[in-house]
């Protein structure tokens, strides 16, 4: 692992040089990892970024497993749930990602996570975490940068669930104003920023049943010389909005005030260059292993339309492994 600057200074190295890269940066910025694919896997780093890996896949069948939680209480949520619509009575926030980590009890080891999940963007990294997540952050195609934000989240075994999500008042104003932030993020390092597709349906399958998670696409036009400076330009855009909040700044002081615990490279981001284009994804859907005791860490967007007991349930419904 290796700070901030050097993380910057290395991505931006490797763009120029075109040489093939796997990376993860944690929430905060302040640690993370830069390797080649083949080095990666010597030190037991893996990754699959929609079909780029460096991963030797078995199909040895995985069996029925032990997925067993124990979530913090819903007085505790409440708790930081009270904090997070204080500020937001405020005015110093509109929208805040709240999450917290649960205990995991599995037979599930991580390299069966990894080998059996069914996720556009997976990393794994040595025996400390893994990540199986549905959300990416960006991708460049020549000098056309791409987010995708997703915000939303509703049982696929909802009555009309895709009509109840994208008709629900706290889920169009949530994922609204993380689709103008993120605009906003591009058009720090970008210009001739759009929104191209606004709130699609992408759907989840995992070992609890289906999931609908709404999305948006926007799309922006990076300077021709941008190989250059890559590290500094993903550096300018973290946190991802989508899991910090709007004003971003203040939100992250807010979020560190009412959680309970240190994200580390919980809702980072990882990616790959393949020597050309970059494919990055946000880090969600994540197992980490603290001191031989299992976390999966969830939460979701809090605005001022936000009820608590759903809000908790929706903490509680992110939990699973995207294996069937």
């Amino acid at each position: 692992m290796i700070n901030n600057r050097e993380l910057s200074k290395k991505i931006s190295d490797f763009t120029e040089q075109r040489q093939k890269f796997v990376f993860a940066i944690n929430f905060d910025g302040t640690d993370g990892f830069v390797s080649t694919p083949e080095d990666a896997a010597k030190q037991g780093i893996y990754f699959d970024i929609e079909g780029e890996t460096n991963f030797a896949y078995s199909s040895e069948k995985l069996g029925d497993k032990r997925f067993d939680i124990k979530p913090i209480s819903y007085n505790d949520y409440k708790k930081a749930f009270d904090t997070v619509q204080y500020y937001i009575s405020r005015g110093d926030t509109f929208l805040t990602n709240l999450t917290f980590k649960t205990e995991l009890e599995t037979d599930y080891n991580f390299r069966e996570v990894f080998n059996h999940s069914k996720a556009r963007y997976k990393l794994l990294y040595k025996d400390n975490f893994v990540v199986f997540s549905p959300e990416c952050f960006i991708k460049t195609e020549g000098n056309i940068i791409k987010s995708y934000p997703m915000k939303g989240t509703i049982d696929a075994s909802v009555s009309n669930a895709e009509k109840v999500i994208l008709e629900s008042k706290k889920e169009f104003c949530e994922h609204t104003t993380i689709v103008d932030l993120i605009r906003n993020d591009l058009n720090i390092i970008a210009k001739n920023t759009k929104v191209e597709k606004f709130r699609y349906i992408d759907k989840i399958v995992s070992n609890k049943g289906e999931l609908l998670q709404v999305s948006s696409i926007i799309t922006s036009e990076l300077s021709e010389g941008y190989y250059s400076n890559f590290g500094e330009i993903l550096f300018k855009m973290l946190p991802a909005g989508s899991i910090s909040g709007a004003p971003k700044e203040k939100t992250i002081e807010i979020i560190k005030e009412a959680e309970t615990y240190d994200r580390g490279f919980y809702t980072g981001i990882f990616g790959y260059f393949d020597g050309k284009d970059f494919n990055t994804a946000v880090s969600i859907r994540f197992i980490e292993n603290e001191a031989g005791r299992l976390y999966y860490k969830s939460g979701g967007g809090i605005t001022g339309l936000s009820d608590s007991e759903s809000e908790y349930e929706e903490l509680l419904k992110k939990i699973y492994v995207p294996v069937s």
